[in-house]
């Protein structure tokens, strides 16, 4: 029952969540983008225009980026905390922002977990494909330049959107996310988010290339977690780093190491000795995307899940696929070899919301029954009728 218990406790963290004000906006740094095809996962599309994209030849094909917010978020509270539409002011790159309604997901989480919205030309990543067509024929980018990230069930999707359309995709950025194909229903999602169920590395290699026709090049992958997370346990980050060294022939044992911003920096090459994998560790942080919000290079606003820790991922992820300009990126402090112990997690922080009585659930062979236990619980959070 102690899986049960972790799994209603995340449910009734989201549903608490749920329930509470809209986080705050950027009020008006995004527009709506109407009209953008067939729409099958019935998403809103928010974008950005920096003011004089594509007013000289130099900056003619300019990069997009595609972001994905997390659960109880917004696009417009995603930008403003994580600072995406103040660095395209800074760099001159567009912005593409997905957004879910509470009509697909009463918690605003794009749905990694259902079959119909994790596949190829299907739901949720075919309206973002849509999207992404509609802003190339808009507006003047550089097809070989579109990138995608997201955070939490954002990052989730920006694995499947990875997977399943990977010719489209120079690069992704995927924060306290999961691997691509990791579940196809509720329970299997809570159950993976603990770390729980994986198959082997190879097997989740395989099921990226079996996820379209594509057969390379494949996008380089950026990978962002905190060590303290609650949420999406912190070795999700290692099956996505795994899978994408399958994907990319990475050696995993042949890696550098570097501390930058007081985070752990790993990097893997591909065969030809390209960066094709890196992942930052995060000492300390709990569930959400990592922000520098004071000093050089400030860029967003501390809010829930957008959390103060001292570096910040959207310079650095910019910084991985060249948006910036050379000699843009922000300082590394190298120290090779470094290891460094993880951080102690405490007890999840959230209250147990089940009674402790569960008679109500007893079969009349007198097995409790996890399936009602787990309905009654989905129905409470909001992610079940």
């Amino acid at each position: 029952m102690t899986k049960l218990h972790s799994t209603i406790a995340q449910l009734g963290k989201f549903r608490a969540l749920s329930l509470q004000s809209p986080p705050p906006s950027d009020r008006g740094r995004l527009s709506d983008m109407e009209d953008f095809g067939s729409n099958p996962g019935a998403l809103r599309a928010r974008y950005y225009i920096p003011t004089d994209l594509g007013a000289s030849d130099q900056d003619r094909h300019a990069p997009l980026v595609v972001v994905l917010h997390g659960c109880t978020q917004n696009a417009d509270a995603y930008d403003h905390g994580s600072g995406w539409s103040q660095l395209a002011d800074e760099l001159g790159f567009a912005l593409l922002f997905p957004e879910q309604r509470r009509a697909n997901n009463p918690n605003r989480c794009f749905n990694w977990f259902a079959p119909g919205d994790s596949a190829r030309d299907a739901g949720e990543p075919l309206s973002i494909r849509q999207m992404i067509a509609a802003m190339l024929a808009a507006h003047p980018i550089d097809e070989a330049r579109i990138y995608v990230t997201g955070l939490s069930a954002g990052g989730a999707m920006t694995s499947i959107m990875l997977a399943t359309y990977p010719e489209l995709f120079a690069g992704g950025a995927i924060i306290a996310g999961l691997p691509y194909g990791a579940a196809a229903s509720v329970p299997e999602a809570f159950a993976r988010m603990r770390g729980e169920g994986y198959p082997d590395d190879k097997s989740l290699g395989a099921l990226i290339r079996s996820a379209s026709d594509h057969a390379g090049p494949w996008p380089t992958i950026s990978v962002w977690q905190g060590d303290a997370d609650q949420t999406v346990h912190a070795s999700n980050a290692d099956r996505i780093i795994a899978q994408w060294q399958a994907v990319h022939g990475s050696d995993a044992s042949d890696v550098e190491t570097r501390i930058v911003d007081g985070s752990r920096q790993r990097l893997w090459r591909d065969p030809d000795g390209r960066i094709a994998v890196e992942a930052y560790e995060v000492i300390g942080m709990g569930h959400g995307t990592p922000l520098a919000v004071s000093g050089p290079g400030a860029c967003g606003v501390a809010s829930p899940y957008m959390l103060d820790a001292g570096i910040s991922s959207t310079r650095h992820i910019a910084a991985f696929w060249r948006l910036a300009e050379e000699g843009a990126a922000m300082p590394v402090e190298v120290e090779a070899g470094l290891d460094i112990a993880p951080t102690a997690r405490g007890p999840d922080p959230i209250p147990f919301p089940l009674r402790n009585d569960a008679n109500q659930f007893r079969q009349a062979s007198g097995r409790v029954n996890v399936g009602a236990i787990i309905e009654q619980a989905l129905r409470r959070a909001g992610i079940m009728r």
